[in-house]
């Protein structure tokens, strides 16, 4: 243990860099309140990487004086961690392993406290079972995904549909499902939104594709939103930096004549024309937005999402300007839930033809209709 009294002004500089935070790799510990009784007081412990003297914990002959009251070799510490590092497992505890400690939590603490006031985002979960899957969101998760670039505004998000009784296999799942999920918005989301309270939305779904795409339509384009994707490899929420590219190609119908319009969307899979026919009959002309490696982890990137919308929004209003207003649109979606979510939201209910969003279902024996997506009545 320490005998050195290390100078208020050290001191202070540490608890700063420190957050007033256990620095012992996963503990984050406050230091400054009891958990139990919440009573505030100074509950911490400065220990030295290298001991204050050479005989001490890591000690050396030449760098125990030198470095006795350096900040850099200061660790912030929570009474259990102290004693573990110099007391219960000092061979454990070598300087390298400390000192990554000090600078991962250093480095955490600045990028959380280095964001501004309009990075403020409110955290929307929406999860609804996807076959025997239950939803796998957490608000912890939610929140680990959304820093640097926004941090969540209050502890609480906004958690829509995340308990629900019925199975997608049932006769009216998707009508239960669909007003469950509407009139969770309109009481808790909706009321947020107009009184100018929430200014930006941090939305993680995860439920079956047509129900996305409904809680894309609620969110609309008038609340700024930023929408994430859970990814498989690695098992994360967060956007990732490096990524294959690739383009999203638009394949049109050769026939304008008709008004019953088929799109379909192979994105997560292939999704081939027969199977269209085999619901619509053959009377339909068939629109594609695909690429060339479908897959169900290939959106990585943010952009590759925000490129996913113009693409999706320019075939919106390519099939209403060659088949018509009075067209009947139908959707056959392959795609990730992000984009499941922004298919709802680029769709503009006083512009864009409305349609119907069918779902894949193997206790079905294929694709059958879910939802509609249209004007309010």
């Amino acid at each position: 243990m320490s005998v050195t009294d290390v100078p208020p002004s050290i001191r202070y500089c540490l608890w700063g860099r420190a957050a007033g935070r256990c620095q012992y790799r996963g503990c984050n510990q406050a230091l400054y309140r009891d958990d139990l009784t919440q009573a505030e007081f100074n509950s911490s412990y400065i220990a030295h990487i290298v001991a204050d003297k050479p005989d001490g914990p890591r000690g050396d002959k030449v760098l125990s004086a030198k470095l006795k009251a350096d900040i850099a070799n200061l660790l912030l510490l929570c009474d259990v961690h102290h004693r573990l590092i110099d007391i219960a497992d000092v061979g454990g505890h070598p300087v390298s392993l400390l000192e990554e400690m000090k600078a991962e939590h250093e480095a955490r603490v600045e990028l959380l406290t280095g964001i501004q006031d309009e990075m403020k985002s409110h955290v929307l979960l929406y999860g609804a079972k996807v076959g025997d899957n239950e939803s796998p969101l957490t608000v912890s998760k939610a929140k680990r995904a959304m820093v640097p670039n926004w941090y969540p505004a209050t502890n609480q998000p906004f958690a829509i549909g995340m308990r629900s009784n019925f199975s997608d296999g049932e006769i009216r799942y998707w009508e239960m499902e669909h007003e469950n999920l509407r009139r969770h918005f309109d009481r808790l989301v909706k009321p947020a939104i107009s009184s100018g309270d929430v200014e930006h939305l941090s939305v993680f779904g995860f439920a079956p594709i047509p129900l996305l795409i409904a809680l894309g339509r609620e969110i609309s384009d008038i609340c700024p939103a930023e929408v994430y994707q859970l990814h498989r490899e690695p098992a994360t929420w967060s956007w990732q930096t490096r990524t294959p590219k690739f383009t999203y190609q638009v394949s049109p119908s050769g026939d304008s004549t008709r008004t019953k319009v088929a799109l379909i969307l192979s994105l997560s899979a292939n999704v081939l024309p027969d199977r269209i026919h085999s619901v619509l009959g053959d009377d339909v002309a068939i629109w594609s937005i695909h690429h060339s490696d479908p897959h169900n982890d290939f959106l990585r990137a943010r952009s590759q999402l925000q490129e996913f919308r113009r693409v999706m929004r320019r075939t919106f209003n390519q099939i209403k300007a060659i088949h018509g207003e009075d067209a009947q649109l139908h959707v056959f979606p392959a795609v990730p839930v992000s984009a499941a979510i922004e298919i709802g939201r680029v769709w503009q209910p006083k512009a864009d033809l409305p349609f119907v969003v069918y779902d894949q279902n193997r206790n079905s024996g294929g694709f059958v209709p879910a939802l509609t997506i249209q004007q309010p009545t």
